[in-house]
């Protein structure tokens, strides 16, 4: 299995499309484990911190009920 972003060619992640972020999030809001995404490090490391910022500025929600 290839990293996604590295076979779509994608320099960087940006937090603002929150669709692709979804794809990487749980039901519960969680990331998911790049074992199962499979992910490269240097993207999941990426992908995290876009999430995280998205979280922050309210565009993905922290938890879901």
């Amino acid at each position: 299995m290839q990293c996604f972003f590295c076979s779509q060619n994608l320099k960087q992640i940006d937090y603002k499309e929150t669709d692709l972020l979804k794809r990487f999030t749980s039901g519960q809001a969680k990331i998911i484990n790049p074992k199962h995404t499979g992910t490269c490090a240097k993207h999941q490391r990426m992908l995290s911190h876009a999430i995280k910022r998205a979280r922050l500025m309210g565009l993905l929600p922290f938890v879901r009920r």
